[in-house]
């Protein structure tokens, strides 16, 4: 298959549609609304919560690792893409449903079900990711993979408002829930799971799969199984996405940790409440997505390479000041700062990926590209929990995010982009 010289507009709408469709998880699930309501209500005390919240998100971290390699290299040969996004959305949508039967006290429960959720959402995004070579053409695949994170962002805003407006502000919720048992809060999860089942479709009516590299039938296993071992020993030839898969292996450890706690912290460290958390959510949103949108044409200007950089050194900035900050307004500009590059960091690195993955291989090397942000994502959140029961602190907890985002950065200065996209036989046309 070729690059795509051309640009579908209902195509690339409802490839980024997707993106508005799961944001939501992220936001009021993982970050702002549940992964607080645990800690604080669910858990025992918050630290004892973020511990056991750190322990879910390493249980994903280390499953999709293992998963994403594998199933990428399936729907590759067997022309599953669309089926396992399919089945995958599913799965989240299930568990995100569940977390609203989950009571106060019910910790295995919950966790148990965010976990289902969780991987779900995570290979969903493997699968999802592989569709951006497919449809945008070279010359602009940086300012559509921002477009879609731009409008995965206004998602995860919008359902942001709707949750504080109806059922988080309120003195009487909407719906008939009530507050009682945290009944409005666990609500979110309804919403989230509506929203995405009702967004989603778009994706699975007009984007298209290609199915011209898949394996003849009775042959799709074994050659799976023979295109992840050819991976392993090919993937030295393409020493840029080997590089630059190492340096993701770190920084983006440091942003999943970030988005894992970060509601968290803001909730035991600076007292956030409910309606504070949301605020903070629909501002580093908004924050977020306009830095994914206007970085998406500097990715295209400049490579994805040198935009990741930018915005990984903003990153480290906005840490700084997070651990350091000693009240909210510092608080607030270090959430500012991170929602700014936030957005670009993970736009750039999927346009980045998309421009240098061999065309017949997309599947299974964002199956890699997965792997890389999973394989030591467990590291992040679990040594963010030991350090923080073993300080009885929550700053000393987030301040592994730093080492992370610097050796992120260091590792990032040997990927040569251009000679990534000519081992690829990618052309600009």
């Amino acid at each position: 298959m070729t690059s795509p010289s051309s640009t579908d507009r209902r195509v690339v709408g409802s490839w980024a549609l997707y993106d508005f469709a799961n944001s939501p998880f992220t936001t009021l699930v993982v970050t702002f609304v549940y992964a607080a309501y645990f800690t604080q209500a669910i858990a025992s005390d918050p630290i004892h919560g973020t511990a056991l919240w750190s322990r879910g998100v390493t249980i994903t971290a280390i499953v999709v690792a293992l998963l994403s390699p594998i199933m990428g290299a399936l729907a590759d040969r067997g022309g599953y893409r669309k089926a396992f996004l399919m089945v995958a959305t599913a799965g989240c949508i299930i568990g995100t449903v569940a977390l609203y039967f989950a009571l106060p006290g019910q910790t295995v429960r919950a966790l148990t079900w965010f976990v289902v959720a969780n991987i779900s959402f995570e290979m969903g995004m493997v699968f999802y990711n592989a569709f951006l070579p497919d449809i945008a053409p070279p010359e602009r695949i940086g300012r559509i993979s921002g477009f879609g994170w731009a409008v995965g962002y206004a998602g995860g805003l919008i359902a942001l408002a709707l949750a504080l407006m109806t059922l988080v502000g309120p003195e009487v919720p909407w719906f008939g829930f009530s507050k009682e048992g945290g009944e409005n809060i666990r609500a979110t999860n309804l919403l989230v799971a509506v929203w995405f089942a009702a967004f989603s479709l778009p994706m699975f009516l007009w984007v298209k799969e290609d199915r011209s590299q898949i394996s003849a039938p009775g042959q799709i296993l074994e050659q799976t199984r023979r295109q992840i071992a050819a991976t392993f020993r090919e993937i030295r030839e393409y020493k840029q996405i080997l590089r630059f898969l190492v340096a993701r292996l770190l920084y983006n450890d440091g942003l999943v940790t970030v988005f894992a706690f970060g509601g968290i912290y803001a909730a035991g460290t600076f007292g956030f409440d409910m309606k504070d958390m949301l605020i903070f959510g629909i501002v580093l949103n908004l924050t977020a997505g306009l830095g994914a949108y206007f970085l998406g044409f500097l990715d295209d200007l400049l490579g994805g390479k040198r935009t990741l950089q930018i915005s990984v050194i903003g990153l480290i900035v906005a840490t700084v000041v997070a651990v350091w900050a000693p009240n909210r307004a510092w608080f607030w500009v270090a959430g500012i700062l991170l929602g700014i590059f936030a957005g670009p960091n993970q736009s750039a690195s999927r346009s980045l990926m998309g421009r240098v993955v061999p065309p017949d291989k997309e599947n299974e090397f964002f199956g890699f590209f997965a792997f890389s942000g999973k394989f030591t994502a467990f590291l992040g959140p679990f040594l963010l929990g030991v350090l923080t029961e073993a300080f009885d602190s929550q700053r000393a907890g987030i301040a592994v995010v730093l080492v992370l985002f610097v050796l992120g950065l260091a590792l990032l200065s040997g990927v040569d982009e251009e000679e990534g996209i000519a081992a690829a036989g990618r052309g600009e046309g």
